[in-house]
C-alpha cells in the first residue's frame, strides 16, 4: 500500500466505524418506514415527493480507504466524492478509469446511477472498472458483491439507483496518467462529419495521423458548427490555461475552422467542466465579466450552482419571472441519453429541429467487454454516443410534453435514457427498457420486505 502502514491502518478503523454507525441508523428506521441515505449533496435532477424522515448516517463513509499503488487499485467509501478521490491518487500518477465531470459526484453514486467522461471511448462507464463493492441490502445486512459473489447483485447494482442497496465500500481499478494534457479542438460544419470522425477514433483510438487519443468529448453549437475536444496525456511541462478565473472552458473551444490547441494540467483537465458547470452556470449570470469578477472563485463550481437551482425549485423563481412577462411556464429538460453511433446524427438533426437547446455536449462510449448489466442492456463492442442537454422549454399541451417526445425518439433508435432525471415512461415500457425480470429476481433476494423504494417509483413517479 502507497500510505505509512498506521494511516492504513487509521483508514481502514474509521471506514469501519462509519459502517457500524450507517448499521445503527438502519436499525433505526421503523420498519413499517421506506430507508433512504442522508445526502448532503445530490448531482440527481428529479423532482421528489418531501420526505421527513431522517434518512441513513453516511457521515463515516466519504474518504478513501487505502490506495494500491502497485496493484494500480482503490479501495473508497461509498460516499466519497470524485474530488477527494481524484486527490488521493493524482499524487502517485493514478486516476480512476472514469472521472465523472462534476467533482461532488460520489463514487457510489456513479455505480449505482451511471457516469460518463471523455474516457467512455476506452474504458466504457465507470461501474466497469469495479471490482468489489460491499453493499448494504434491505435486509439490513452488509454483503461483498464481485462477479464470483452475489454476481447477481453485482450485475443489477448498476443503474438502480438505491432500490437494490446502497453501496458501502468499492474497490476500483485505477490507470497511469501523466501529469499535462495536450487538447486539440477540431472544428466541424457538418455533424455527419463531427460523426465519422469520432467514429474513427473510437475504431482505431488514433487520430488520422497516428497520434494516440486518451480522450474524447464534443460540443455542438449548432448544426454547422460542432466540435471535438481530443486529449493526449503528456509528461512534457509548458505553459497551462486556467478555465476557473475569468475565462469560460466551453467558449475557449470555439473558432472559425481547422483546429486549435490547448494545454491542462491533468488536474484542471478532469474538472474542467465543473467551474462552469459545463455551460449552465450562465443562467445564474456567472459568465458575465463584472459578476465573474465578484462571484468568489471557491463558489464557481457545479455544487453552488446546485444549491441555487434547488433554491429556484423551491420557490419556483423561474416561472414567477415567467408570468410576470407573460409568458407560460418552461418544462426542464435536462437528460443524457446514449444513440448508437450510426445513429447519433440522425438524432441530433432531429433534435436541433425540434427541440429549442444548446449547447449539447457528446461523449463517446464504448462498453470495454461482454458482461451483461441488465438495467441498463448496451450492446457489448457497439459504440454509443452520449448526448447531454440541459435547460427549459416552453411547457407542452401535457406534462413532460418534450421530455416524453425525446423518449419516443432515443427508444426509436435503439437508445437508452439515463434516470438521473425525470422520465414519464409507462411500466411496461420502462420494464421492457431497464431489465423489468433481472431487477425485480434481485429485488426479490436483497430487499425482500421492500425496504427501499422501487425503481419505477423512485424515477418515474418521483417518491
Amino acid at each position: 500500500m502507497s500510505a505509512p502502514a498506521t494511516d492504513a491502518i487509521d483508514a481502514r478503523a474509521a471506514h469501519a466505524d462509519g459502517v457500524e454507525r450507517l448499521l445503527a441508523s438502519y436499525r433505526a428506521v421503523p420498519a413499517t418506514a421506506t430507508v433512504r441515505l442522508a445526502k448532503p449533496t445530490s448531482n440527481l435532477f428529479r423532482s421528489r415527493d418531501r420526505v421527513e424522515a431522517r434518512g441513513l448516517d453516511t457521515s463515516g463513509l466519504t474518504q478513501v480507504i487505502a490506495v494500491d499503488v502497485e496493484a494500480r487499485t482503490a479501495d473508497v467509501a461509498g460516499m466519497c466524492t470524485y474530488e477527494d478521490l481524484v486527490a488521493a491518487t493524482l499524487p502517485h500518477g493514478l486516476a480512476p478509469l472514469v472521472v465523472p465531470q462534476l467533482k461532488t459526484i460520489t463514487l457510489g453514486g456513479a455505480v449505482t446511477g451511471l457516469g460518463i467522461e471523455s474516457t467512455s471511448f476506452r474504458s466504457g462507464l465507470p461501474h466497469e472498472s469495479v471490482l468489489e463493492l460491499d453493499i448494504l441490502t434491505g435486509a439490513g445486512e452488509v454483503v461483498t458483491a464481485s462477479p464470483s459473489e452475489h454476481a447477481d447483485l453485482f450485475r443489477a447494482f448498476p443503474n438502480s439507483y438505491g432500490t437494490l442497496g446502497y453501496a458501502v465500500r468499492l474497490r476500483i481499478e485505477l490507470e497511469p496518467v501523466e501529469p499535462f494534457v495536450a487538447l486539440t479542438h477540431l472544428r466541424f460544419h457538418a455533424l455527419a462529419d463531427l460523426i465519422d470522425t469520432m467514429d474513427r477514433i473510437v475504431e482505431t483510438g488514433t487520430l488520422d495521423d497516428g497520434t494516440r487519443v486518451d480522450y474524447l468529448d464534443g460540443v455542438v453549437f449548432s448544426a454547422d458548427e460542432s466540435y471535438l475536444c481530443v486529449g493526449v496525456q503528456t509528461e512534457a511541462s509548458g505553459p497551462t490555461s486556467d478555465y476557473t478565473g475569468q475565462r469560460v472552458f466551453y467558449r475557449s473551444i470555439q473558432h472559425a475552422d481547422g483546429a486549435t490547441h490547448d494545454r491542462l494540467t491533468i488536474h484542471d483537465y478532469l474538472w474542467r467542466w465543473d467551474a462552469d458547470w459545463f455551460w449552465c452556470s450562465q443562467a445564474f449570470g456567472a459568465q458575465h465579466p463584472l459578476v465573474r469578477r465578484l462571484w468568489p472563485r471557491r463558489y464557481r463550481r457545479s455544487s453552488a450552482y446546485w444549491k441555487l437551482m434547488k433554491l429556484e425549485r423551491r420557490f419556483d423563481i423561474g416561472n414567477r419571472i415567467e408570468r410576470l412577462r407573460g409568458r407560460p411556464p418552461r418544462e426542464r429538460v435536462i437528460q443524457d441519453v446514449e444513440i448508437p453511433i450510426e445513429r447519433t446524427a440522425e438524432f441530433l438533426d432531429w433534435f436541433l429541429a425540434e427541440v429549442p437547446i444548446e449547447p449539447i455536449w457528446l461523449c463517446p462510449l464504448r462498453p470495454r467487454d461482454d458482461a451483461d448489466w441488465p438495467l441498463y442492456p448496451l450492446e457489448p463492442h457497439r459504440t454509443y454516443v452520449n448526448v447531454g442537454f440541459w435547460s427549459t422549454v416552453p411547457v407542452g399541451a401535457t406534462e413532460g410534453a418534450t421530455n416524453r417526445l425525446i423518449e419516443h425518439k432515443v427508444s426509436e433508435l435503439d437508445g437508452h435514457k439515463s434516470l438521473y432525471s425525470d422520465s414519464f415512461y409507462p411500466r411496461d415500457e420502462f420494464d421492457e427498457l431497464y431489465g423489468g425480470d433481472a431487477y425485480r429476481a434481485a429485488k426479490r433476494r436483497y430487499d425482500p420486505d421492500s425496504r427501499f423504494l422501487d425503481l419505477y417509483a423512485k424515477a418515474v413517479q418521483r417518491r
